[in-house]
């Protein structure tokens, strides 16, 4: 059965979308831990990060590197941190969360934005990192 991510890859969900590749995904988390949480996919599903070819797995960090550093432009933080878990969907994926200070990658609170708060600040984020 497709994951999530992979139906959200096929457009059957939509998602608001930060940035794209020929093989990799960003997009906003729509529960997200801080204002800016951004997840990076590989298009393919792979439910392990550690399962990715080279080729991929080195092309989702590049990826994923970009869009931090359009994130880090748009909401202002002292650094953007990155978290590998795998455990929530079985699909590899790599969250992208603006830190302020120690504790802020704390999975167990989120935020609560609207729509249109989401879809503006994809907005943002997209236009930042294509700079």
């Amino acid at each position: 059965m497709a994951s999530i991510f992979s139906k959200i890859v096929a457009g059957e969900i939509p998602c608001y979308r930060v940035a794209e590749t020929d093989h990799c995904l960003a997009f906003l988390d729509v529960n997200p831990i801080a204002r800016g949480h951004v997840l990076c996919i590989p298009k393919q599903e792979v439910d392990y990060i550690f399962d990715l070819d080279d080729e991929l797995f080195t092309e989702l960090h590049l990826f994923a590197r970009r869009v931090a550093r359009g994130l880090k432009k748009v909401c202002p933080c002292i650094k953007v941190g990155e978290a590998v878990v795998g455990i929530d969907v079985p699909h590899a994926h790599i969250h992208l969360v603006p830190l302020n200070k120690p504790g802020d990658l704390n999975f167990s609170t989120h935020v609560s934005m609207t729509p249109e708060e989401m879809s503006a600040l994809a907005a943002q984020i997209a236009a930042a990192v294509e700079q």
